[in-house]
């Protein structure tokens, strides 16, 4: 079952807080450790406290901390995005979010209230936090003054540009729609959509729609001068008296705002005698213009016939007043209970709870976004500190990846060079990293040489290598790194940005060696693309593996993905799919396939199978109709080297993908190659692959 739900809107005024009061009640019937996140608030000036928020913490009575439930300010999230920061925005989004997965049973997450300020649309912001959240949406339109067609069409839109971005969606909401065109709208709707979404329609609530004197007092920043305990009261209209009392008083309605200059006293006792009067509407509040207040006495008489109207004093003309009225929406806050046990009691009446429920409880999903599995990393590597060695330490882009590293606090790091080289270096690029609290070694004159040379030879002299040629490997940075590891004194070594492949891991296959069971090392990429993370194996080790190896790779691929959160679902890649193709290459991956099966009968895999049989539903469909594979593969093994180089880097560079790794298998202590081309990222990343794996038994 899904823990979490995200409620978004696709425009300013839906009514989305009825949907988010009423989902909150629905968990909490089914367990009372309920979270509320809200990523992005909107606190107006007059607010310390976002609304929405402070109305489900306190009538809900949610055990959470207030600074909990948010990430940022709207005008926060405007300002990143401006300036092309979206990873920073979405990082401490997924922070904020996982630390209330870990808490609570169920977790609501309620979408923006943008209205396209800065560029940015309400739909493009809850689209990309939704998607990299990774959980199913609720999309909430209003319908009211829409023609019906239009909203069908928005509804649909909104649906569709949701599931082009590979967001799950469990329910459309139609909100605030006429009594009569409810049928109609659900029809249409469900025409629309799928009928495996979710589909309410919920009509216009008058009451609801009403601001209150305590939303219009904020909005004009006005002086209460009685009736403070009234100021819930709703405001079915509004309008100006400044005519003669007997022409006004024709023009009172029910819940009418009376608008009126501070020293018209005939209209504010003429209004509060209507009020009082059994043969007028009741009125919900007066607002006195021009900053004018009543002369002493009539505000002993105001006293004496107050009974349940808010007075409220505010600065401007009635003009600009009464329009600055007519721009207020209304909310639900937490101090007015009987909007919100109305909202609650329409919830009831109009959402089918308990198909929503089922449709929740039925829903899973394995998909791990980019930025999850990014964030994921991060935390995983900071579970046990782990001491990684990085070889090239004089490398311009080693050094800023070590004061990422640094300013993180994620691991220890040794780096191998010259002191003073790397101290000058990391000066001329302006770095904020601290080299004394960082391992500096020098493989030509170190420490640990004469020790470091004995055990090489004793560790190869049955291969032939005498003791000379043992000192000479150890000022070699690979071989000094690697017998780190050895040692004890760190954990894992990444290293290849200078130095070739077979550099960097001959000595880890010569001194740490291979697990046991396992007989052959090999490499996974994690393919971080738009809306999935996929694992590709092998793409930089082996050239040409034979089906045994092959078998072995899939497995050892399959369990790396389990151990970074991805559900493996593996997918051995031919040019055919399926029983169709023949050829020796084909066979091949047939062999290999069956082989794996027969180690681990509980593994999910299938073979040989093309690319796009492999990850795209509609084709999986034709092709493979009946596989459990096909479709959503996130573990692909290409047949060789040459095909797995060209296609990973082929999909990295057409797409955009970041590409993490290499990372090895199947060695007993984790050695990691990067490329000589790699990035500061590359680099980073591959720092935290290493540290996760030397906590890996």
């Amino acid at each position: 079952m899904s823990k979490s739900i995200y409620i978004t809107t696709i425009e300013p005024n839906s009514g989305k807080s009825l949907v988010s009061l009423g989902i909150l009640r629905m968990m909490l019937n089914q367990s009372s450790k309920v979270g509320y996140f809200r990523p992005i608030i909107n606190k107006t000036k007059n607010n310390f406290y976002d609304d929405h928020t402070n109305t489900a913490i306190n009538f809900f009575n949610l055990d959470l901390k207030y600074e909990d439930c948010y990430a940022f300010e709207q005008s926060e999230v405007v300002e990143l995005l401006s300036e092309g920061k979206t990873d920073l925005v979405i990082h401490n989004i997924i922070k904020k979010y996982k630390q209330l997965e870990k808490k609570y049973d169920y977790v609501l997450v309620e979408g923006t209230d943008f209205s396209g300020e800065g560029g940015f649309t309400e739909l493009d912001v809850n689209l990309m936090v939704a998607k990299n959240l990774g959980i199913p949406v609720l999309i909430i339109g209003a319908g009211n003054d829409k023609k019906k067609k239009d909203f069908i069409n928005t509804m649909q839109l909104s649906y569709t540009s949701f599931i082009q971005k590979e967001v799950d969606v469990i329910g459309v909401i139609a909100n605030k729609i006429e009594l009569d065109e409810i049928d109609f709208i659900e029809k249409e709707l469900k025409k629309a959509i799928p009928s495996e979404v979710h589909i309410d329609v919920v009509p216009k609530i008058d009451f609801l729609a009403y601001p209150t004197i305590k939303e219009v007092a904020e909005t004009l920043n006005g002086k209460i001068l009685f009736g403070e305990q009234f100021l819930d009261n709703s405001i079915g209209s509004y309008s100006t008296g400044a005519m003669q009392l007997r022409n006004y008083l024709t023009r009172i309605k029910d819940n009418a705002l009376v608008i009126t200059p501070g020293d018209r006293a005939d209209i504010i006792l003429g209004a509060l005698q209507a009020n009082a009067s059994s043969n007028y509407p009741k009125i919900a509040g007066i607002i006195l213009t021009g900053g004018l207040t009543p002369e002493d006495a009539i505000i002993k008489l105001i006293e004496g016939v107050q009974s349940t109207v808010p007075i409220i004093s505010v600065e401007g003309g009635t003009f600009s007043i009464s329009n600055k009225i007519g721009a207020v929406k209304p909310k639900i806050y937490a101090t007015n209970n009987k909007k919100i046990l109305l909202a609650l009691n329409t919830f009831d009446t109009y959402i089918n709870v308990k198909r929503l429920n089922t449709i929740l409880s039925k829903f899973s999903s394995d998909k791990l976004t980019p930025s999850m599995f990014q964030y994921n990393l991060l935390q995983k590597a900071r579970v046990n500190r782990k001491h990684i060695v990085l070889p090239e330490g004089n490398d311009d882009r080693i050094i800023k990846a070590a004061a990422r590293l640094q300013l993180l606090n994620i691991v220890d790091l040794t780096l191998l060079g010259e002191r003073n080289e790397i101290q000058q270096k990391a000066d001329q690029l302006g770095l904020q990293i601290d080299l004394d609290k960082i391992n500096i070694l020098n493989p030509e004159d170190s420490i640990h040489n004469n020790s470091f040379s004995k055990t090489l030879y004793e560790a190869r002299k049955h291969k032939g290598l005498t003791e000379t040629t043992a000192k000479d490997l150890t000022r070699d940075v690979s071989y000094f790194g690697t017998l780190m590891i050895l040692t004890g004194l760190a954990d894992g070594m990444v290293s290849g940005a200078v130095h070739t492949t077979m550099h960097t891991i001959k000595p880890a296959l010569q001194i740490i060696k291979t697990k046991p069971g396992v007989s052959v090392v090999s490499s996974v990429f994690f393919m971080c693309l738009s809306d999935r993370v996929s694992v590709m194996g092998d793409c930089a080790v082996n050239p040409n593996p034979n089906a045994e190896q092959l078998a072995e790779i899939a497995i050892s691929s399959a369990q790396s993905a389990e151990a970074f959160g991805i559900k493996a679902k593996v997918a051995m890649l031919s040019y055919s799919s399926g029983s169709s193709g023949k050829g020796e290459e084909v066979e091949k991956v047939r062999k290999a396939t069956e082989i794996a099966k027969k180690i681990n009968p509980e593994l999910l895999i299938e073979g040989p199978i093309q690319y796009d049989a492999a990850v795209d539903i509609s084709v999986a469909k034709t092709k493979m109709p009946n596989s459990k594979v096909a479709g959503q593969a996130s573990v692909l093994i290409f047949p060789d080297l040459n095909t797995g180089n060209n296609t990973y880097k082929a999909i990295q560079r057409e797409t955009g993908a970041l590409a993490i790794g290499p990372m090895l298998q199947g060695l007993n202590k984790p050695v990691n190659d990067l490329s000589r081309g790699c990035t500061v990222d590359d680099i980073f990343n591959t720092v935290l692959l290493t540290a996760i794996q030397a906590n890996q038994k």
